[in-house]
Parts: C-alpha cells; sequence; structure tokens
C-alpha cells in the first residue's frame, strides 16, 4: 500500500496522468498500437511521427564543443561594441571555416552591428554565440530584402531524370516500385512526386483554386534510398521514411535523384533583431530574420529575438519596442531539420503579403519544431505555400497573441489570427502538446493566398491547451485528441471554410488533455521506434 501510495505521489508531481484516475488512451492509439495499426471502419488511422528532427530524432544535437573553435573578435577583428559594422568579419570567419570543417565561428559577449547579410553555404559550420543573453547580432538594413533574409543557411538542390512508378504506392508504405532504376544506388537522396494534373485537382475539389500549380511536377516526399531489389520486371525501392499520402501512376508519380543539400550545420546560442524604423519595415515583403534553405539534418537551438534598438512604431512610446521587420524562421525545401528552445515574437510588418511569420515551414519533410514560442506575429507558427509540407512536428510550443495589422494613414488596425497550415494540402503534420492562447485553423481557405484550397489533410491535433480555438476543417480525415477546458473546437463543415472537408474530423476527448495517455504522441512513437530498432 505505501507502495502504491509513493507512485501516486510521484505521479502528481511530475504531471503524468494517474491510472484509474481518468487516464485514458485514444481509441485510434491504444497501448498495442504499431506503425501499421489498421484504420477504424472508417478509415482513420494516425501516422507515424517519429521521423521528425534532425536525425530523425535518433540523436542529440551536435556539440559545438568538439569542433575547431574560430573566435570572430580575437582572429577577424569584429566589433563586440556594436558601434562598428562587422559583416565583413563574420561572414570572413564563415568562409575560413567552411574551408575546413568542422569548424565553430564563436561570438563572444557583446553586440554584433550587421549592416549587410550572412550567409552559410558550407557543411559542418555551426554559429554559436556565448548565449542569448550575451550574445546579440544587430542586423540594421532594410533596402531591397523583400523575400530576402539577414541570416541563411542554403544549399543547392540539383534533380536528375524522372524514374516512373509502375504501381501506385499507398501511404504508410516505404516501397515503391519503379520500372527501372538506372544509376540509382543504396544511400541515394531522392524525391517522391507527381505532377499537379486536372485529375488530382479535381480528385480534391479544386478547380479554380489550384490552378498556378497545374501541370508542375512537386516533390511531396524527401527520402533517403535504404535498399533496392530488382525483380523479374521491374525494381523494388525501399526508403527510410514512410509515405504520407497514396502516390498514383495516373499523376505521373516519379521518383527523382537528387543532391545539394547543406548538412550539419546550426546556429545556437544568440539572439537576433532586425526591427528598424516603421515606414522602412512596411516597404518590404516577407524579410526573415534567419532562413534555412535546402539543408538537411541542421539545427538551431536556444536562439531568439530581442528588442531592436533602432525600431520605432506607429507612435513614439513605441520606439525600440519591436524585434523583427516582418518574420522569423524560415524553413524551406528542407527535411530533417530541428528546432530546439527558439523564440520569435514582436512583428512591426504584420500586413497582407505573407508578412508577420514568425515560424514558418514551406515545401519540407520531417522538421521538428521543439519548444519553441512566439508572440505577436500575423501567424505565429504556420504552413505556408505550395505542396510537399509533410511529416512535421510542433511539440511542446507555445502561441499567443497571433494579429493581422491593417494600416490606414497613421493608424494601424489589429485584429486576433491564428497559427494556421496555410497552403496547399500539408500532409500528416502533429501539433502535439501545445499551448495555444490564440488557436490554430486548419481549413479550406479557397482563393486566399492565390488559391490555397484545401490547406492539409491527415493532420493531428493532439493534448492542446490554451485559451484558443481550434478550426479543424480538413480535406478527408484530420484529428483533435484530448485539449484542455478552455480550448473550444469547430469542425464544422457547413461554413464557408469547411466546404469540402466532408466528413467532419474525428474530435475526442474534449476538455481531457491532463488525463491523455501518452501526454506526448511524437516521443511515444519515437520511443516505440527506437525500442524496435534496438530489438
Amino acid at each position: 500500500m505505501l507502495f502504491v501510495s509513493l507512485v501516486l505521489v510521484v505521479a502528481c508531481l511530475v504531471g503524468f496522468p494517474q491510472p484509474g484516475y481518468g487516464a485514458w488512451h485514444s481509441e485510434l492509439y491504444p497501448p498495442s498500437w504499431t506503425p501499421n495499426h489498421p484504420a477504424d471502419e472508417q478509415g482513420r488511422f494516425l501516422h507515424d511521427f517519429s521521423y521528425a528532427g534532425y536525425r530523425y530524432g535518433q540523436r542529440p544535437l551536435p556539440s559545438a564543443n568538439r569542433n575547431k573553435v574560430l573566435d570572430v573578435v580575437e582572429s577577424f577583428g569584429a566589433d563586440p561594441s556594436g558601434e562598428r559594422d562587422s559583416t565583413q568579419a563574420i561572414q570572413s570567419a564563415i568562409d575560413a571555416a567552411s574551408a575546413s570543417a568542422p569548424v565553430t565561428v564563436f561570438l563572444p559577449k557583446g553586440i554584433f552591428r550587421i549592416d549587410g547579410t550572412l550567409s552559410i553555404t558550407r557543411d559542418r559550420v555551426i554559429l554559436q554565440g556565448a548565449g542569448q543573453d550575451q550574445t546579440r547580432l544587430l542586423f540594421t538594413s532594410s533596402d531591397n530584402l523583400s523575400y530576402g533574409s539577414h541570416l541563411s543557411l542554403k544549399g543547392q538542390i540539383q534533380r536528375e531524370q524522372d524514374l516512373f512508378l509502375a504501381q501506385d504506392a499507398q501511404k504508410r508504405e516505404r516501397t515503391v516500385v519503379l520500372k527501372h532504376a538506372s544509376g540509382l544506388e543504396v544511400g541515394d537522396e531522392v524525391s517522391v512526386g507527381w505532377t499537379i494534373t486536372q485529375d488530382f485537382v479535381q480528385e480534391h475539389g479544386m478547380q479554380g483554386f489550384w490552378s498556378p500549380f497545374y501541370d508542375q511536377w512537386k516533390p511531396f516526399f524527401r527520402r533517403t534510398v535504404i535498399a533496392i531489389k530488382p525483380t523479374s520486371s521491374h525494381v523494388s525501392v525501399l526508403l527510410d521514411v514512410p509515405l504520407r499520402y497514396d502516390v498514383k501512376v495516373r499523376h505521373g508519380a516519379s521518383l527523382r535523384k537528387e543532391r545539394g543539400y547543406l548538412k550539419e550545420c546550426g546556429l545556437q546560442d544568440f539572439s537576433v533583431c532586425n526591427a528598424v524604423a516603421w515606414e522602412d519595415a512596411w516597404k518590404q515583403s516577407q524579410v526573415h530574420v534567419i532562413a534555412l534553405e535546402t539543408v538537411k539534418d541542421c539545427w538551431i537551438q536556444r536562439v531568439r529575438s530581442v528588442a531592436s534598438p533602432l525600431s520605432t512604431g506607429p507612435i513614439a512610446q513605441d520606439s525600440g519596442k519591436y524585434h523583427l521587420q516582418s518574420s522569423g524562421i524560415l524553413v524551406k525545401d528542407s527535411k530533417r531539420v530541428t528546432l530546439l528552445e527558439c523564440q520569435m515574437g514582436h512583428a512591426q510588418h504584420r500586413g497582407d503579403g505573407g508578412n508577420g511569420y514568425l515560424f514558418e515551414i514551406r515545401t519540407s519533410n520531417e522538421i521538428l519544431l521543439r519548444e519553441c514560442s512566439a508572440f505577436q506575429g500575423r501567424h505565429n507558427f504556420i504552413q505556408n505555400w505550395d505542396f510537399g509540407t509533410t511529416g512535421c512536428v510542433f511539440l511542446r510550443c507555445k502561441s499567443a497573441q497571433s494579429q493581422t495589422v491593417t494600416r490606414k494613414g497613421n493608424s494601424i488596425f489589429p485584429w486576433p489570427a491564428f497559427c494556421e497550415y496555410h497552403h496547399s494540402l500539408a500532409m500528416a503534420n502533429l501539433v502535439d502538446q501545445c499551448q495555444l492562447d490564440d488557436g490554430w485553423m486548419a481549413a479550406n481557405r479557397l482563393s486566399w493566398s492565390s488559391g490555397a484550397g484545401h490547406t492539409c489533410t491527415e493532420c493531428v491535433f493532439w493534448n492542446t491547451t490554451g485559451k484558443g480555438t481550434l478550426k479543424s476543417k480538413q480535406f478527408g480525415w484530420g484529428y483533435v485528441i484530448g485539449t484542455g477546458p478552455d480550448i473550444l473546437v469547430d469542425v464544422s463543415t457547413d461554413d464557408l471554410l469547411g466546404q469540402g472537408t466532408t466528413p467532419e474530423d474525428f474530435v475526442e476527448g474534449k476538455g481531457e488533455a491532463d488525463t491523455l495517455l501518452p501526454p506526448s504522441l511524437y516521443l511515444d512513437q519515437l520511443s516505440r521506434r527506437l525500442k524496435a530498432n534496438v530489438q
């Protein structure tokens, strides 16, 4: 009896649901669940999200201390006082590191004024500060930065010819069957995709909405070849990560070999700001303070935005208040990236044209945002633009005060907004154990944003708390499993955002998030996969 009492006390202290005290499992995720757990009678099931993050979530982020270190002040003359421009000194250190990587470029305590932009384009370079409270990058420029970034990590993808599928492949499978596999080898990076045909558009009821993408081949699933097995007539190719959607021959489905991802690079332990004069910020669109593009197995950890001394607002009292001109961190055309304990906030430009997105994912696979916080952006966490965002996980993230801002003369008019799936059928992503004090929308956005249409399918909201609203109106099935008592849930299909999204998404455990087992779907699935690999 004493042992049982101690177990219950420990359970209370660590916050785990107590067996026999209201703890429950989703009917779609019983204790016996496996990645091949059969769908229920209505075709509902949960994907295996455990592959998200650096090195599939299987390894800790690398230690920068193991590398050779280049100090930007001691060796390259950067100015830690913030009085002089340090762009060239820091970029020179990055370039020197690129020539002899793996190298850590170290930014000691101080404020580093950067009047230009910085870029990392070679593998195995880490840019590390002395800590978020110790090292600050103060970006000062605003001209000619629309659709650009102040600090970028960027590869250069090149794709080879189509290797066409010989037969359809089903969601959750890891094997595709090709007509031939000429030039393909184990270990190759590939993308599996298909053409946005009229037939594909009609399958989803998106005539007139997805027209900007007609006849374009899209890389939906970015993968690595694990095994190749020729048969008498075709070639079977085993991939590292399961497919997230049915892949159909009639849409021109193919596999394309690719190369050029930037890999094993990281940003960590510093703060950033790029807010400027109010009017200057509104003259540009989609200025990201950090962008990761065409990268794999890279990371950002313990990086946050802070107030810029150069910022002004629509009123005098706002001077020195804002952190960002427009947008925070962008991850684009990438895979297996981790963002850990990052924080972005206080954007100046939160108007139309894609501005004010604090954590933004585009056309990327298996991205993990873990314990990240966002506040006072337009859409604090967002999937944006084009097809091909799949398998991404938002774990224990916090969002508050998403706001859209309209300007009329010298006046601004803010109104509440949401985190969002924003564009073109994001597939099988997970919002896991997040606190949303604004909300998250997953719906049919019709003609908004150049024909966004159905923004997502088979995405999961798991154990959601806060005081916000979940609008889950997904194509096919979507899932809301376990919510806090103050979360509002809207899955109705009879309004504008619900067009073509029948049936209503699966909802289970409203108001019962605190007793849901497991508390985190991603962490439980990762534990199961790692245990299975060991066995």
